[in-house]
């Protein structure tokens, strides 16, 4: 008996001490487990140091008169989540949200609403992916007094722990504003979006924005990081970390707005004059290559592109190849002067307009035609004929390679994001006279606009080409300037008297040949007209033209300037959509406005003696006010630069090129 209470009694034992060890197993283990999971589980506790990201931006593009005509600013999210809001407070929330937002309230309403149209409960609830700084600072302050207000309520997380979500203001991208809508488009170009971890940037896709994106592109991000105060601001002492952002460079142009504007509007009207598809023109400062105005008809706002605007993304300053016509003679007599196997006095028998070439083949000249005519005389009625015979006493290689120093089939150096060479005939064919002569008058080959423009100027600038350039100089955050080493170079095609000669000759064109209409009281204005048929899958197009006027105007205190107009495609009719009655208009009104704006200065005692010749049509000939002045500085008040220009009924023009 008494072992059998022994034997129990040990057994009673060894149950408790096997209890009292599973026990302290267990309890070891939820230890263990409670240990590992506060390890492991995110704990929300606040850091003791901040970190404040300072994120680089795009450089601005500013005209030459300190408009800024394309800039960056950061955008930020503004985001709640809706089971923080009371149900009671949801209306007075939205209301106050959208009174510092600016955004209306039915519009932030709807934030609240899924595509179907019920109300959502529960979430994060996106109200602006797009909010400028001032309208971020505004809710940031809209979000510390909610918590005051008791707007929000806390909200209760899987873990226990309650907390309340307040408005959160997220810095979530750039966005780049073009504040003048549509002004210097094309050229300007437009971006895209290109995304980095939640952080929207803007490239460059077309235009100055694609072909400088290495130099306006942002640089390197900063951030400022340092212990954390109660509120989560950094505390600024000897241990904070700062490194500043580097921005991209500002891009400085060479195009005054307020020149740009008012031409581009008068192109505007000019288009509707001439019912045309396009019209482009450009002024170059003749010794230097800066351009200074370069605008087109056919625009587009790269604030909000639309499906209408695709036709008018690629400028075709640069990238439109077509057959330039008559503008071309002038590089034929100049090469053949180069060469001097002509003078300008040279007489050539021009058959009464009509040259026999052999078979069927004959080459004439339009309504005007002449028995006999000189070299100069040639280029100043543009006969199509003289300047045939006046090519054939050039080879081909000679030939060619006279065009090619004018930098036809070349590009033009233009600094867009495209530049198309354009093609010349081989010497193979140009040793051919038909070949030559087609070639001399404009056909058969393509050339761009800038490189006629380029070309242009070497007749108003002692031979001398310069490389035409819209970009003055590059800036950075601490004012340090920086040019490109391309725009400096400088090309002698032909020699300085025979530039000197085609200067003459152009000025005779414009004096008493189909240029007449350019004439200006005061200014020296030379150039040359061309009309030439459009081509369509390389078949020529009855009643399509494309018309042009390339010159130069000059004022005697050195200001020289050329000029070049391309109308596209005209709808008038005969004799109207001929050159004299639509690009040479486009010019004269272009010539006045340089007058207007001070960029030139007749010689006054020329304009008195017209007026006295010509009382009856002084009013047409000597250009009125036109531009209200505008204050200097960067801005993007678009009123500071308003046009007042009118357009006037179109003159008819004098000749048949």
């Amino acid at each position: 008996m008494h072992n059998n209470d022994k034997n129990y009694y040990d057994s009673q034992k060894s149950n408790k001490i096997l209890f009292l060890f599973l026990l302290f197993l267990i309890t070891f283990a939820i230890f263990a487990f409670s240990i590992l999971r506060t390890i492991y589980s995110n704990r929300y506790l606040p850091s003791h140091t901040a970190i404040i990201h300072d994120r680089s931006l795009r450089g601005s593009i500013v005209s030459q008169d300190g408009f800024s005509i394309a800039q960056s600013q950061k955008s930020y999210q503004a985001s709640i989540r809706a089971e923080s809001i009371n149900p009671q407070n949801r209306e007075l929330f939205i209301t106050l949200f959208s009174l510092y937002s600016d955004i209306p309230k039915e519009k932030v309403k709807q934030k609240f609403k899924d595509k179907y149209g019920y109300k959502i409960e529960q979430g994060n609830i996106i109200l602006s992916k797009n909010m400028d700084a001032r309208h971020a600072a505004q809710l940031k302050s809209l979000a510390h007094k909610l918590r005051k207000l008791n707007i929000l309520r806390p909200t209760k997380r899987p873990n226990g722990v309650e907390i309340v979500y307040g408005l959160d203001i997220i810095e979530n991208g750039e966005t780049r504003l073009f504040p003048f809508g549509d002004t210097i488009s094309p050229i300007l170009g437009f971006v895209g979006k290109h995304s980095e971890t939640n952080y929207i940037r803007p490239v460059g896709k077309q235009g100055l924005e694609r072909r400088y994106e290495k130099y306006i592109g942002y640089k390197s991000n900063g951030y400022i990081e340092g212990k954390r105060d109660v509120v989560g601001d950094v505390i600024h002492n000897r241990y904070t970390d700062i490194k500043p952002c580097i921005n991209g460079l500002d891009l400085h142009l060479t195009i005054p707005l307020k020149l740009q504007r008012n031409i581009e509007y008068m192109l505007d009207d000019m288009k509707k004059e001439t019912n045309s598809e396009e019209i482009i023109a450009t002024v170059m400062d003749s010794k230097s290559g800066k351009i200074i105005a370069m605008a087109s008809s056919n625009r587009f706002d790269p604030n909000s592109i639309k499906k209408q605007d695709i036709q008018s993304l690629n400028p075709k300053f640069s990238e439109y190849l077509y057959e330039p016509g008559s503008v071309l003679k002038p590089f034929t007599l100049a090469i053949a002067l180069d060469h001097k196997r002509v003078t300008p006095q040279t007489i050539f028998n021009l058959f009464n307009g009509e040259l026999d070439i052999g078979g069927r083949r004959k080459i004439t000249d339009g309504e005007h035609r002449f028995a006999a005519l000189s070299a100069s005389d040639i280029i100043v009625h543009s006969s199509n004929v003289g300047i045939s015979l006046i090519s054939w006493r050039l080879s081909g290689a000679e030939f060619k390679d006279g065009l090619l120093k004018f930098g036809l089939s070349r590009p033009s150096g233009i600094d867009l994001s495209r530049d198309l060479a354009g093609t010349i005939k081989p010497v193979s064919l140009l040793n051919h006279k038909l070949h030559r002569a087609n070639s001399s008058y404009g056909y058969g080959l393509m050339v761009s606009f800038m490189q006629l423009l380029k070309a242009y100027a070497s007749f108003n600038n002692n031979g001398i080409m310069p490389t035409p350039h819209l970009i003055d100089h590059f800036e950075d955050a601490k004012n340090n300037k920086y040019k490109l080493p391309s725009i400096a170079h400088k090309t002698q095609v032909i020699s300085a008297a025979t530039a000197n000669q085609m200067n003459r000759i152009l000025i005779d064109t414009v004096s008493k040949g189909t240029g007449i209409a350019a004439s200006t009281p005061g200014i020296v204005v030379g150039g040359k007209t061309g009309t030439a048929k459009m081509t369509t899958a390389g078949k020529y197009v009855n009643n399509k033209y494309q018309t042009s006027f390339f010159g130069f105007a000059n004022d005697d205190k050195g200001h020289r300037y050329t000029i070049g107009v391309l109308v596209i495609n005209p709808n008038r009719p005969f004799p109207y959509y001929y050159a004299s009655m639509t690009s040479v208009p486009v010019a004269k009104k272009i010539i006045d406005m340089l007058i207007v704006l001070k960029y030139l200065e007749p010689n006054q005692q020329q304009v008195q003696l017209f007026k006295q010749t010509h009382p009856a049509i002084v009013e047409e000939n000597i250009p009125q006010s036109i531009v209200e002045e505008s204050p200097a500085g960067k801005t993007s008040n678009v009123q500071n630069v308003e046009t007042v220009y009118e357009a006037p009924e179109l003159e008819e023009g004098n000749g048949s090129d």
